[in-house]
C-alpha cells in the first residue's frame, strides 16, 4: 500500500466540527506563517486555502467580517480583485499553471465551505491535474508542503 504524506491534514480532521469564529478574522487578526497569509493591503489578505484543490490555491478576503459580495463596499471590491490579479503574477511566476479558476462560491449551497466571510478563490489548473486519486481514491495529492508554498509566493508576490 501506498503512504501518502500530508501533516496539515490530521490538524484538520482533530479540529472538525470544533471550530471557533472565523478563519478569516483570526487570520486577519493573526501570524503570517501561522495562518499562511501570503500578502496584506490595506483592505484585504491574500492566503493559501489550508485544504487546497492544487497546490498554490489561494483565497483573497477583506478584514471586514461580511457573508455576501455585496457586503464588500466599493474599495474592498476593487482591493479584492487587485490581490486576485496580483496572485495571478505571483502564482504564474513560481508554478506557471495553464490555466486558473477564479471565482466566489456565496452560500454553503453553492459550495461554500465558510459561508458567513465572502472570499475569492484563485486556483492554479495544469493540463491532466485531475487523476485517478481523487476519482478511485477520493484522497487530493498536493506536493508540496504549504509552509513552502506560502514562502515561495510570498517572495515572488508583485511589489506594487
Amino acid at each position: 500500500m501506498e503512504r501518502l504524506w500530508a501533516p496539515w491534514r490530521l490538524e484538520y480532521v482533530q479540529s472538525a466540527g470544533k471550530q471557533n469564529g472565523c478563519v478569516f478574522c483570526d487570520a486577519a487578526a493573526g501570524n503570517d506563517e501561522e495562518h499562511l497569509v501570503v500578502q496584506r493591503s490595506k483592505q484585504a489578505f491574500v492566503l493559501l486555502n489550508r485544504f487546497p484543490y492544487s497546490s498554490g490555491h489561494l483565497l483573497v478576503a477583506p478584514y471586514r467580517h461580511g457573508a455576501t459580495y455585496d457586503d464588500l463596499d466599493e474599495a474592498e471590491a476593487l482591493e479584492l480583485h487587485r490581490l486576485g490579479a496580483e496572485g495571478l503574477a505571483a502564482l504564474a511566476s513560481v508554478y506557471a499553471p495553464q490555466g486558473y479558476n477564479v471565482g466566489w462560491n456565496i452560500g454553503r449551497v453553492a459550495g461554500a465551505g465558510i459561508p458567513d466571510h465572502v472570499h475569492m478563490h484563485v486556483v492554479p489548473r495544469w493540463g491532466g491535474d485531475t487523476n485517478f486519486m481523487p476519482v478511485l481514491g477520493d484522497v487530493k495529492v498536493i506536493p508540496e508542503h504549504l509552509a513552502a508554498t506560502r514562502r515561495r509566493l510570498a517572495e515572488a508576490w508583485p511589489r506594487g
